[in-house]
């Protein structure tokens, strides 16, 4: 057993995850104390609570710290800290139902703030770093492919849910584009949802599976190849996640010289390994544009992006 220090190393918040935080007002406790000002207490919580040493330099994305740690019988781990909202419930809840199948492994949970302690992956190796771009997202699809094999755990959000609200929103947001064109590309968009809202599926969805979300194991590890991290999850159709692989790496795509062409070969590559119905995979695709270009617009926005629309056309009927 590793010897463990009485109190652990202070953690600094890095100053890149606190600009994003104040971009995110939305993420403020019960007090009225912004959660990032917590953030140094929470991770020194933990680290004692769980007995854990840190290893490493703290990594982040927009809103979570993960800190490299060694739990106390010398196992590699990964502590993740993040606001409790209604998208970071619901992975610890994926993340059991998975229970490591192709995913990474949940350790511990603390479920009243949400932190969570994972089994330690490669972040230095993702799918990202693949740079045959078919292979890449063959890898991807086929992960895809397990993961929604699983049905959606009893409470999980649904795409019922989201899709209705979307909906609700496309009058508020038509009159915000400049553009006709792109407020005719939404109402396009906005028409595929509704032909598919009466089925929107039971799988457990990842809703979040891009190549930088996609990590290897160790070196060493019997784990397989590469493995899912940090999921949205919701409970509906599959074809609602085939748009962050679709519009991920789109410097390949405007590499060829023919966009249409090139999102509906990667398209065409998802649908055919995660066995989907073209037709119906399109038009939830289509959602995730019209999701996109809602938060945009809500964020200032006032015109759909290039990448967005362009997958929008490659999959609307000509």
């Amino acid at each position: 057993m590793l010897p463990h220090p009485a109190t652990p190393t202070p953690v600094t918040v890095p100053a890149k995850l606190a600009e994003f935080h104040a971009g995110y007002p939305e993420y403020v406790l019960r007090d009225g104390t912004p959660w990032i000002r917590t953030l140094p207490t929470l991770a020194a919580q933990f680290l004692g609570r769980w007995r854990l040493r840190r290893a490493g330099a703290p990594m982040h994305g927009m809103v979570a710290l993960v800190l490299p740690v060694v739990r106390d019988d010398g196992t590699p781990a990964a502590l993740k800290l993040q606001p409790l909202d209604e998208e970071s419930a619901g992975e610890p809840v994926a993340l059991r139902a998975w229970g490591g199948d192709r995913t990474v492994r949940l350790l511990e949970h603390d479920a009243e703030s949400g932190t969570m302690l994972l089994e330690r992956l490669d972040a230095e190796r993702s799918l990202d770093h693949v740079e045959d771009a078919e292979a890449a997202l063959t890898d991807l699809s086929e992960l895809l492919a397990h993961l929604v094999s699983y049905p959606a755990p009893a409470g999980m959000r649904t795409l019922a849910d989201i899709a209705a609200a979307m909906l609700d929103d496309v009058p508020k947001a038509l009159p915000e584009l400049s553009d006709p064109a792109d407020r005719a590309l939404l109402r396009q968009c906005a028409a595929a949802v509704r032909e598919v809202l009466d089925e929107p599926g039971d799988r457990l969805l990842h809703w979040d599976l891009h190549y930088e979300n996609v990590l290897a194991p160790p070196l060493g590890s019997d784990r397989g190849t590469w493995l899912a991290i940090d999921p949205k999850p919701l409970a509906g159709d599959p074809g609602f996640d085939l748009m962050p692989a679709l519009h991920n790496r789109w410097g390949d795509i405007a590499a060829t010289g023919d966009v249409r062409r090139a999102v509906r070969r990667r398209f065409d590559l998802m649908t055919e390994v995660v066995g989907l119905d073209r037709e119906r995979a399109a038009r939830w695709t289509l959602g995730r544009v019209l999701q996109n270009s809602l938060w945009d617009v809500a964020d200032g926005e006032h015109a759909v992006r290039p990448d967005q629309a362009a997958v929008a056309r490659a999959l609307l009927p000509r």
